[in-house]
């Protein structure tokens, strides 16, 4: 399994990359394009910086993100069902078209979420 925990990935272009088995605890996406990423069920973003990340139809099935810092990210068609997104920041995060089927959304903030 690879570590990327508390990795400065600010800015990356990881669009289409498999991080199927990579622990991204604390790491730092903001702004990185995500589009298209691979996650494996259950991933693990608890804590990560993913401010203003495109994440574009992005598989998070079942991942935990809570705590995760998600404001003005774009999650527009991404797949959330079951992912633990408790006290998960998503102010100004566009979800359009996200599927939040069984979400924990507890404690998280959707301010001027669409």
């Amino acid at each position: 399994m690879a570590n990327l925990t508390e990795a400065n990935l600010e800015g990356a272009n990881l669009t289409r990359a498999n991080l199927t088995w990579v622990k991204c605890e604390k790491t730092n996406l903001k702004r990185a394009i995500l589009k298209w990423v691979i996650f494996d069920e259950w991933a693990n973003l608890e804590r990560a910086d993913l401010e203003g990340a495109d994440l574009e139809r992005v598989n998070l099935k079942r991942a935990n993100l809570k705590r995760a810092n998600l404001k003005e990210a774009i999650l527009k068609g991404a797949n959330l069902e079951g992912a633990n997104l408790e006290g998960a920041d998503l102010e100004r995060a566009n979800l359009e078209g996200a599927n939040l089927k069984g979400a924990n959304l507890k404690g998280t903030i959707l301010e001027k979420t669409n």
